[in-house]
């Protein structure tokens, strides 16, 4: 038992690690060939947008807004990808059919 809990404890300073490296790694998604960029933490939350001025076109908004949900989808896949190698190694695969989040 005292093993167990010894595992456990290894487990879990082992995740805080995995989370801190998370939380201080930057992704970036784009979309058009460059024209929108967005930065994001490896824990998802996004801290820029960046626009070429050449993506904006008064007559067609519905292009430009495409072109950031993209960019955006693009990061957050980014920030998946990281997470899963950051956590999987620690979780041995845990919770992956559990939906903890982060693994």
């Amino acid at each position: 038992m005292q093993q167990i809990m010894k595992q456990a404890q290894k487990m879990q300073q082992q995740v805080a690690q995995a989370q801190a490296e998370l939380a201080a790694a930057e992704v970036t998604g784009s979309a058009g060939g460059g024209l929108v960029t967005v930065l994001m933490t490896g824990l998802g939350e996004v801290k820029s947008v960046r626009i070429d001025p050449k993506a904006v076109d008064p007559e067609d908004v519905e292009t430009l807004e495409d072109l950031v949900l993209a960019a955006v989808r693009n990061a957050a896949e980014e920030q998946r990808e990281l997470t899963e190698a950051k956590m999987g190694p620690v979780t041995g695969g845990l919770g992956g059919g559990l939906g903890i989040p982060g693994f």
